[in-house]
Protein backbone atom coordinates (compact mmCIF):
# COMPACT_ATOMS: atom_id res chain seq x y z
CA UNK A 1 0.00 0.00 0.00
CA UNK A 2 1.40 3.45 -0.87
CA UNK A 3 2.63 5.53 2.07
CA UNK A 4 2.40 9.30 1.82
CA UNK A 5 3.96 10.74 4.94
CA UNK A 6 6.70 13.23 5.75
CA UNK A 7 9.80 12.48 7.82
CA UNK A 8 10.34 8.95 6.53
CA UNK A 9 13.09 7.36 4.49
CA UNK A 10 10.56 6.33 1.85
CA UNK A 11 11.48 7.28 -1.71
CA UNK A 12 8.86 7.70 -4.41
CA UNK A 13 9.75 7.37 -8.05
CA UNK A 14 7.31 9.41 -10.09
CA UNK A 15 7.54 8.82 -13.81
CA UNK A 16 5.30 10.75 -16.18
CA UNK A 17 4.98 9.11 -19.59
CA UNK A 18 3.60 10.93 -22.61
CA UNK A 19 1.98 8.49 -25.03
CA UNK A 20 0.49 8.68 -28.53
CA UNK A 21 -3.27 8.32 -29.02
CA UNK A 22 -4.39 4.86 -27.92
CA UNK A 23 -1.11 4.29 -26.11
CA UNK A 24 -2.23 4.42 -22.50
CA UNK A 25 -3.47 0.87 -21.98
CA UNK A 26 -0.52 -0.88 -23.69
CA UNK A 27 1.87 1.11 -21.47
CA UNK A 28 -0.19 0.41 -18.35
CA UNK A 29 -0.12 -3.31 -19.15
CA UNK A 30 3.66 -3.17 -19.67
CA UNK A 31 4.29 -1.22 -16.46
CA UNK A 32 2.04 -3.57 -14.47
CA UNK A 33 4.20 -6.50 -15.58
CA UNK A 34 7.37 -4.56 -14.73
CA UNK A 35 5.95 -3.84 -11.25
CA UNK A 36 5.48 -7.57 -10.70
CA UNK A 37 9.21 -8.01 -11.42
CA UNK A 38 10.18 -5.06 -9.19
CA UNK A 39 8.25 -6.32 -6.18
CA UNK A 40 10.80 -9.13 -5.78
CA UNK A 41 13.48 -6.59 -4.77
CA UNK A 42 14.04 -6.06 -1.04
CA UNK A 43 12.70 -2.66 0.00
CA UNK A 44 10.04 -2.41 -2.71
CA UNK A 45 6.76 -1.13 -1.24
CA UNK A 46 4.24 -0.42 -3.97
CA UNK A 47 3.45 0.71 -7.49
CA UNK A 48 0.41 2.70 -8.59
CA UNK A 49 -0.41 3.52 -12.20
CA UNK A 50 -2.50 6.56 -13.09
CA UNK A 51 -4.20 7.24 -16.42
CA UNK A 52 -4.67 10.88 -17.51
CA UNK A 53 -8.25 11.61 -18.47
CA UNK A 54 -7.19 13.32 -21.71
CA UNK A 55 -5.52 10.09 -22.93
CA UNK A 56 -2.03 11.58 -23.34
CA UNK A 57 -0.18 10.55 -20.19
CA UNK A 58 0.40 7.73 -17.72
CA UNK A 59 1.96 8.30 -14.31
CA UNK A 60 3.84 5.55 -12.47
CA UNK A 61 4.07 6.21 -8.72
CA UNK A 62 6.36 3.59 -7.17
CA UNK A 63 7.71 3.49 -3.62
CA UNK A 64 10.67 1.90 -1.86
CA UNK A 65 11.81 1.92 1.75
CA UNK A 66 14.82 4.14 1.01
CA UNK A 67 17.15 5.47 -1.69
CA UNK A 68 19.32 2.34 -1.77
CA UNK A 69 16.24 0.20 -2.39
CA UNK A 70 15.11 2.57 -5.15
CA UNK A 71 18.49 2.22 -6.84
CA UNK A 72 18.29 -1.58 -6.51
CA UNK A 73 14.83 -1.65 -8.09
CA UNK A 74 16.01 0.52 -10.99
CA UNK A 75 19.09 -1.67 -11.50
CA UNK A 76 16.94 -4.82 -11.33
CA UNK A 77 14.57 -3.49 -13.99
CA UNK A 78 17.41 -2.19 -16.18
CA UNK A 79 19.18 -5.55 -16.08
CA UNK A 80 16.01 -7.16 -17.43
CA UNK A 81 15.55 -4.58 -20.19
CA UNK A 82 12.35 -3.25 -18.65
CA UNK A 83 13.51 0.36 -18.34
CA UNK A 84 14.62 0.59 -21.97
CA UNK A 85 11.58 -1.41 -23.06
CA UNK A 86 9.14 1.24 -21.89
CA UNK A 87 10.65 3.73 -24.35
CA UNK A 88 8.74 2.09 -27.20
CA UNK A 89 5.45 3.23 -25.64
CA UNK A 90 6.21 6.94 -25.39
CA UNK A 91 8.52 9.40 -23.68
CA UNK A 92 9.33 9.27 -19.96
CA UNK A 93 10.16 11.96 -17.43
CA UNK A 94 11.29 10.14 -14.24
CA UNK A 95 12.39 11.48 -10.88
CA UNK A 96 13.02 10.31 -7.31
CA UNK A 97 11.16 12.20 -4.59
CA UNK A 98 10.56 12.40 -0.85
CA UNK A 99 7.34 13.72 0.66
CA UNK A 100 7.79 17.33 1.77
CA UNK A 101 4.25 18.20 2.90
CA UNK A 102 0.84 16.60 3.35
CA UNK A 103 -2.52 17.98 4.42
CA UNK A 104 -5.47 15.82 5.37
CA UNK A 105 -8.97 16.47 6.57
Amino acid sequence: MPVISTNTSIITQINVFTVPPGGQQPLIDYLAEAAKVARDVDGWISASLHRCLDGTRVVNYAQTTDLDAARCVIAHLKARGLIDGNKSYGTADPGLYEVAFTLER
